[in-house]
C-alpha cells in the first residue's frame, strides 16, 4: 500500500471514529484515558527500548544535545506522560458546554455549545511526549486524531501509539481514534496536507521550517503553533538578583525548548552592575554568547552578534545579548524580532510593566517571570496540543477548548419565515 492510500485509509477509518467520539460520555472518555495512561507504565520497557534505538541514531547523526533531550525518554518521563493523561482526564469535558443562550422575539430559543473538531491531524518533530499530549487531548475533546511525529523519534512513537491505541479501544473507544503515519517518507506529510476530505484541521508542531511547510502547502486548515525566538527586558529598576534568576532560569533550565529565552536585553543604566557578573554565569554553565559592541565589553567571550542572530530560535546553548537605552528600544527590538510567542520584562517600575504588557503582540507577556511558564501543563491545562502564535481560533497554549468548535443549536415551535 502506498502512502498516499494508506493516508486516505487512514483518513476515513478517523471520520467514521469522530463520529462516535463527538457523543461519547464523558466517563467512557474518561475511563479510556486512565487506560492510555496504564498502557504506558505497563510498557515503559518497550517503549525506552525503542526510545534508546532512536536516541543512539541521532547520536551518531550528531544530533545537538538539546535536541537529544527533547527526544529521550526514561522512566521518569513515561510516567510522567501517564500522569498527564490522568490529569487530562480529570478535567472539565468541554463538549456540550453551553457558551450562551437567548431567546428570539419569534420563540425561537438559540443556545451556542462546544463541539468537536473533528478529526486532527497533528505533524510534530523530536518529542515523542507529543504523542501522547496530542492523542489525550484530542481524545477527551472528542476529536480522532492521525499522528505523524518526526522519522527521528519514529520507533518511540510506533511503540507509544501500539500501546495507548489498543488501551482506548479495549478501554471503549472506536477503532481509528488514535493513528499514527509510520512511513518516514516526507512526501507523505505533503499528501497528509491536502485530505481535506477527511481532516478538519491541522496543527504543526516544530521548527520553523515544518510550519512554513504546512503554512505553505495545505488546503487543510492550519492552526499555526509559532517558533520561540522569546526576548527577557532587564529594566533600569530591575531587582538584580531576581533579573539574574529569572534570565538565567529563561535560557538554561531547558534550551531546546520554544519556550526557552534566545534574546536577553538590558537597558543600559544597568548594563555595567548586572551584565559582568550574569555573562560570567551563562559562560560557566556553557552558554555561547554573541553580544552588540556595548555588551561585548563585558566579557571576553561574548562573540559579535550579527543580524541574523536577533532573528535566530537557537534552541540550543546560545544567547544574543543587547543593550538598549530604555524601554522604548527594548519594545522596537522585540516588536522588529518577536515570534509573538512569550516576551518578558523584570521591573519594579509598574508603569513601565504596564506598557509592556499592552504593548507587546505576544501569546504571552512576563511581568517578573520566566518565559519558561508558557506551557499547558504550567497554565494548569494538563497538558497542550502546542503554542498557538497566530490570532484566529485560538492563541497560547492550547488545552481542551482550543480543540473544539461551536455548534448553534436552535428550538422551534413550527416558525416560518
Amino acid at each position: 500500500m502506498d502512502y498516499v492510500t494508506e493516508l486516505t485509509e487512514k483518513g476515513r477509518i478517523a471520520k467514521q471514529a469522530a463520529r462516535k467520539l463527538a457523543v461519547m460520555s464523558t466517563a467512557v472518555k474518561n475511563k479510556v484515558l486512565m487506560a492510555m495512561a496504564s498502557a504506558l507504565e505497563e510498557n515503559q520497557a518497550v517503549i525506552c527500548n525503542a526510545n534508546t534505538e532512536d536516541v543512539d541514531r541521532a547520536e551518531k547523526a550528531g544530533m545537538p544535545k538539546p535536541l537529544i533531550d527533547r527526544l529521550l525518554l526514561n522512566q521518569g518521563r513515561i510516567h510522567a506522560m501517564a500522569d498527564g493523561l490522568r490529569q487530562i482526564a480529570a478535567l472539565p469535558d468541554p463538549i456540550g458546554e453551553v457558551l450562551t443562550g437567548w431567546k428570539r422575539p419569534n420563540g425561537l430559543t438559540m443556545a451556542k455549545e462546544r463541539v468537536p473538531l473533528g478529526v486532527i491531524g497533528i505533524i510534530y518533530e523530536a518529542r515523542p511526549n507529543v504523542t501522547v499530549d496530542a492523542a489525550g487531548l484530542c481524545l477527551k475533546a472528542g476529536n480522532a486524531v492521525i499522528l505523524r511525529g518526526g522519522s527521528e523519534a519514529i520507533h518511540s512513537n510506533t511503540a507509544i501509539t501500539a500501546a495507548i491505541a489498543d488501551a482506548a479501544h479495549k478501554a471503549g473507544a472506536p477503532a481509528g481514534a488514535i493513528q499514527l503515519v509510520e512511513t518516514t517518507d516526507r512526501q507523505a506529510v505533503i499528501a497528509m496536507l491536502k485530505l481535506n476530505q477527511y481532516l478538519d484541521v491541522i496543527i504543526p508542531r516544530g521548527g520553523a521550517g515544518l510550519i512554513r511547510t504546512v503554512v505553505e502547502n495545505s488546503t487543510v486548515p492550519v492552526i499555526e503553533t509559532g517558533t520561540g525566538v522569546c526576548h527577557t527586558f532587564v529594566d533600569a529598576s530591575a531587582d538584580p538578583a531576581m533579573a539574574q534568576e529569572i534570565a538565567f532560569n529563561a535560557k538554561v533550565s531547558r534550551p531546546g525548548v520554544c519556550n526557552a529565552m534566545e534574546t536577553l536585553l538590558v537597558h543600559q543604566a544597568v548594563a555595567a552592575e548586572f551584565l559582568p557578573a550574569m555573562l560570567a554565569r551563562y559562560h560557566a554553565a556553557g552558554v555561547e554568547l554573541r553580544g552588540c559592541e556595548q555588551t561585548r565589553q563585558y566579557h571576553p567571550a561574548v562573540k559579535p552578534a550579527t543580524a541574523e542572530d536577533w532573528a535566530t530560535e537557537f534552541l540550543d546553548l546560545i544567547l544574543a545579548v543587547k543593550i538598549v537605552t530604555g524601554l522604548d528600544e527594548a519594545l522596537e527590538h522585540i516588536a522588529a524580532y518577536s515570534t509573538r510567542h512569550s516576551e518578558a520584562i523584570v521591573t519594579r517600575d509598574y508603569g513601565n510593566a504596564k506598557r509592556f504588557q499592552q504593548e507587546v503582540d505576544a501569546a504571552a507577556v512576563y511581568v517578573n517571570a520566566s518565559t519558561r511558564f508558557t506551557d499547558g501543563f504550567e497554565f494548569g491545562f494538563g497538558a497542550e496540543i502546542g503554542i498557538s502564535t497566530q490570532k484566529l481560533h485560538a492563541r497560547g497554549p492550547m488545552g481542551l477548548p482550543e480543540l473544539t468548535s461551536i455548534k448553534y443549536v436552535i428550538n422551534g415551535t413550527g416558525q416560518i419565515r
